[in-house]
């Protein structure tokens, strides 16, 4: 068990947990600051956590205990013997990362982990998840990890950083079970994994090694003869049978011939009931005889595959068929699923349970009842179904099962129970419509269904390829077009290029014209058009401005003018062709575009309409219409179906414009749609996710409105999850992290940290940075530093950049310690801030306490008090109220 913690950790934990530095916690509690490193490095080594941060998070959740291994399989029977594997696989576990548990099929590794996983929880207080990797195919490990720990990806997430970011930096434990089939993507995965989460242990069962550093084997062996392995027959057969009784010595016979498998024996016990343990022998003896090869080989398989062989003999003409035909799912099924396959539901029901007693088959309970085969079993069930000439007919059953399965989920989106049943069928969706082999009906009704559930089920890079699939396989040309659509939607928040998003409407503008689709044709060309005048950023290759016409002419051409949504497209597309530069639309067609766009009421025209004007009106220097426009867009954002590709692009395009355009216009409170509330929607929206760019959104508003404990931690996290990522391209992060140093040196807490890594990610372009000047101005200011004034006034008027969102705040913050310094051309350079104030009401806010204190004026401090009231920025309106009050005095 984790050790206890005393009443003093507890308290140092919690203080942790309101983001409290040592020397806080150190004066809140009476003790040294030595002391208080002392119990957070005792914290630390006993909730197994390798830092600061994720003990903050522990505090905050209200967690003590330790948290959940989710997806341990629960198990009807008895656990017999391997103490000693069990106790080898635990201090495996306390000396190694990796531990692998080898053995052959049927041999109880998975048995093994889970058990051992299971008594291991205590030694892992963040959790963790046990993943069965037998239904899943290759391509799709980290989908498995992701959705037993309960992980979707965000928008541009990949979903390994969205597996890091839950494991996190705790101790933590992931099982996975049963590798061998997809050996190089697994190891691929838990070395990444081992690499971005320090604390996280890996527990992998397979009948090969990963070949990983550091790897940790633990061969299981079968039962040892004698005790355990005549032990698990009898607990078995008494569980078939309460009355079972046999000679020992015959019960020692059949575990000899069984070679000690716990697969075998329990198939073998199963049969006690009806045969008898001397019944049993006999048959067992005539399957071995049937086998060439005498005794040489691998014995074990050789034992296993005559238990089955003969288990399966043994059964009726109508079990040995179902049994069969069952093996063609990969995971677990339902009896509608079984029925598909096997006939009448009744009947499948009665045979279900037969193979259930004969262990054949294990029953799943649940909130809905769903069998599954072990993998051995299966392995065994598909020969035999190969043998009898039914795998084609079979596997078709399956194809047309799995479609209408997938169509049925499509209904259930909105239930809050609908992913359970998804993640329960999801492997047999992707398996049928792997194995469909080309276009049809079927298969397109189940590409097209699977990319729709993925989609909303936040499997966004799956769900682009299944759209992609069913263009592909789509049986006639408007069936390719609407696939190409929503794949392009998809696109546009699962890649991280809008040219596949361009392509794919331009593909679906050639469907539609195959279709005869005029109108479609029409909106495609000019949803193309838009794209790329919108997100030039976000293309590899620059598409020239002739082309954009050409598509946009051809686009006229096709679609009616009466047709508002055409009207509308069209309308939105030449508002951004049209524009002085790329990402820059024309201001009086955008305005038009947005009437265009409303006479359709569809809330993602709409917003398309308002972001091609929000942002003429950025350009042009309207920052606090450009904010207002944004404002609308956010009220749209509830009216949009999240389960809808269609709708993706304009949800993230809010949340991202919003926050930037806020900042710009100094619109920071924690209502909304205030930035500050915009930037926790778009965390907590799941099309976006807790990531390093959506934390980075709400770090700057927590900084300007002086909330800087909660900014640190969120930067923090930004910065953890960033590495993650692999330390993607940082200019971005820019503001956040110059805005850390800021709440730092306001709590003297990690001044000389931030600004390295402020540095850091400038990349030698810190000098220059709006941001950067603001913070070092109203440091100084802070600080008292007068006498470095005049550089940090000429650097922050220095720069130029009219669309950086802290150019404002940089010549505020320059004019206020200009002023306070004393310098002779504060008045000149207050009123070269000034205009800034126009559209900041941060700057604003600033620029009257400067005024205040340039003429001593109470009524300039009163009116700097309301503003800084108005924007709910703590630590400026007390610093403003302690200047008024000294100018009392």
């Amino acid at each position: 068990m984790a050790e206890r913690i005393s009443e003093r950790e507890a308290e140092v934990l919690a203080a942790l947990g309101a983001r409290m530095s040592n020397v806080q916690i150190a004066n809140r509690l009476h003790i040294s600051v030595r002391t208080v490193e002392s119990h957070v490095s005792s914290l630390l080594r006993k909730y197994g956590m390798a830092d600061r941060w994720a003990l903050a998070e522990l505090a905050r959740s209200g967690e003590r205990e330790p948290g959940p291994v989710v997806g341990l399989p629960v198990s009807g029977t008895t656990f017999v013997g391997r103490d000693a594997e069990r106790a080898a696989v635990l201090a495996a576990l306390e000396e190694a990362r990796l531990v692998t548990l080898l053995g052959p099929g049927g041999v109880g590794k998975t048995r093994l982990a889970a058990v051992a996983a299971e008594n291991a929880v205590a030694s892992f207080p963040s959790g963790g998840g046990f993943v069965d990797l037998v239904p899943v195919r290759d391509g799709f490990v980290a989908r498995a990890v992701a959705t037993t720990l309960g992980v979707t990806e965000g928008s541009h997430q990949p979903l390994d950083e969205a597996v890091a970011a839950r494991l996190g930096t705790g101790r933590s434990l992931l099982v996975l079970d049963n590798c061998e089939h997809v050996i190089d993507e697994a190891a691929a995965f838990a070395e990444r994994i081992l690499a971005a989460c320090p604390g996280t242990r890996v527990l992998v069962t397979s009948r090969e090694r990963l070949g990983l550093p550091g790897e940790r084997s633990v061969p299981i062996a079968p039962l040892p003869l004698g005790s355990d392995a005549e032990r698990l027959f009898h607990d078995r057969a008494l569980a078939a049978d309460p009355e079972f009784v046999a000679e020992p010595a015959v019960i020692a016979d059949l575990c000899a011939r069984l070679d000690g498998v716990p697969l075998a024996i329990e198939l073998a016990a199963a049969r006690g009931a009806s045969l008898g343990a001397t019944g049993l022998l006999a048959a067992l003896e005539d399957a071995l005889r049937l086998l060439s090869g005498g005794r040489g080989g691998d014995e074990r398989h050789r034992s296993l595959r005559a238990v089955l062989s003969w288990s399966y003999d043994l059964l009726g003409e109508e079990e040995q068929a179902l049994f069969r035909r069952l093996g063609v799912f990969v995971g677990a099924f339902d009896l509608d699923a079984a029925a598909a396959v096997g006939g009448d539901r009744a009947s499948v029901a009665d045979l279900l349970g037969r193979l259930v007693d004969k262990s054949l088959v294990v029953h799943v309970r649940g909130r809905v009842s769903r069998w599954r085969l072990l993998e051995t079993v299966r392995a065994f069930a598909l020969a035999e179904m190969s043998a009898a000439g039914e795998e084609d007919k079979t596997r078709a059953h399956h194809l047309r099962w799995a479609a209408d399965a997938a169509s049925t989920a499509e209904g259930w989106l909105g239930d809050p129970a609908w992913r359970e049943g998804f993640d329960a069928m999801a492997a047999d969706l992707r398996a049928a419509l792997a194995a469909s082999g080309g276009p049809g009906e079927v298969t397109h009704r189940l590409a097209s269904a699977l990319a729709h559930l993925t989609f909303a089920r936040r499997h966004l890079l799956e769900s682009f390829a299944h759209h992609r699939t069913a263009a592909a396989v789509a049986p006639d040309a408007a069936s390719a077009a609407r696939d190409l659509r929503a794949g392009a939607g998809c696109a546009h928040v699962s890649t991280t290029s809008n040219q596949h998003v361009y392509e794919l409407l331009l593909e679906a503008a050639e469907q539609a014209r195959r279709a005869g689709d005029d109108r479609g044709r029409a909106i495609d060309l000019a949803r193309a058009v838009e794209t790329a005048g919108r997100y030039p950023e976000a293309f590899e290759t620059g598409i020239p401005n002739e082309r954009l016409r050409a598509l946009l002419d051809d686009a006229v051409a096709a679609g009616s003018g009466d047709d508002p949504e055409v009207a509308a497209c069209v309308a939105v597309a030449r508002a951004w062709l049209a524009g002085p530069a790329k990402g820059a639309p024309d201001g009086e067609l955008a305005s038009a575009a947005v009437a265009a766009t409303r006479a359709t009421a569809d809330p993602v025209l709409i917003s398309s309409g308002l972001c091609a004007a929000g942002t003429a009106a950025l350009h042009a220097g309207r920052l606090r219409e450009a904010n207002r426009i944004t404002r609308e867009r956010l009220r749209l954002l509830p009216s949009m179906d999240r389960d809808d590709p269609y709708c993706a692009p304009e949800i993230c395009n809010t949340y991202g414009r919003a926050c930037v355009y806020a900042i710009m216009a100094g619109d920071l409170p924690g209502d909304l749609p205030g930035g500050m509330a915009a930037a926790r929607a778009g965390i907590e929206d799941d099309l976006l996710s807790d990531t390093h760019i959506t934390a980075s959104r709400l770090v700057q508003p927590l900084v300007l409105t002086g909330r800087f404990r909660d900014a640190i931690g969120y930067a923090e996290r930004m910065w953890d999850q960033w590495e993650r990522a692999g330390r993607p391209a940082p200019l971005w992060m820019l503001p956040a992290v110059c805005t850390t140093v800021l709440a730092c040196a306001m709590v003297e807490e990690d001044v000389a940290l931030w600004r390295s890594r402020a540095a850091e990610v400038a990349g030698g372009t810190l000098g220059t940075a709006a941001v950067a000047a603001f913070v070092d101005a109203r440091l100084a200011l802070h600080d008292v530093r007068y006498d470095a004034a005049d550089p940090l006034v000429r650097q922050a008027f220095a720069v130029n950049a009219p669309l950086d969102p802290y150019l404002a705040y940089a010549r505020a913050a320059g004019a206020e310690l200009a002023v306070a310094a004393g310098l002779p051309d504060a008045p000149d350079l207050l009123a070269a801030a000034t205009p800034h104030a126009e559209e900041n009401a941060w700057t604003a806010a600033c620029l009257a306490r400067a005024r205040g204190r340039l003429h001593e004026d109470p009524s300039e401090l009163a009116r700097s008090i309301e503003a800084w009231e108005r924007l709910d920025a703590q630590a400026e309106r007390a610093h403003t109220e302690t200047l008024r009050a000294q100018l009392d005095a």
